[in-house]
């Protein structure tokens, strides 16, 4: 048996120790019944974006983008695929940049869309610009590996 993974809820942010060879069979949060796994990215806010990403043991992809920015809005359906496709490796995340000001300069954002990975709260590796679902996955493996 090996060790359980610790997940922070989508939709209620309590963490959720989730052992690692159940992390495929759909598991729900405990406390609000939400999938824990939900194959859309989640939309983070100041208020909760240091607990996801200190206290899951996933590599955390923040999207960092604007609803009237066109490069946004075109690799929005690519960043939901590879969301969809990491499943329970990876949790995919999305930070509107006009309504929490204060998380784009906390990450110096000079332009969007901005991809950060983030491991054990920490940056890992960024890329600004647009990417087809081809690029993003390619740049994730390397960011990830």
């Amino acid at each position: 048996m090996s060790d359980p993974i610790h997940v922070v809820c989508g939709n209620c942010d309590s963490v959720v120790r989730v052992p690692a060879e159940r992390a495929e069979d759909a598991p729900h949060c405990p406390k609000c019944r939400a999938l824990l796994f939900d194959p859309h990215p989640l939309e983070l806010k100041t208020s909760n974006f240091d607990k996801h990403l200190s206290r899951n043991d996933l590599p955390v992809i923040v999207d960092f983008w604007a609803p009237w920015c066109g490069p946004c809005r075109t690799m929005a359906p690519h960043f939901e695929e590879a969301a969809r496709r990491a499943g329970p490796n990876a949790r995919f995340a999305k930070v509107n940049s006009d309504e929490e000001p204060s998380l784009s300069g906390r990450f110096g954002i000079r332009g969007i869309p901005t991809l950060i990975v983030f491991r054990g709260g920490k940056e890992i590796a960024r890329q600004s610009g647009a990417m087809d679902l081809g690029t993003l996955q390619r740049w994730l493996v390397s960011a990830l590996s």
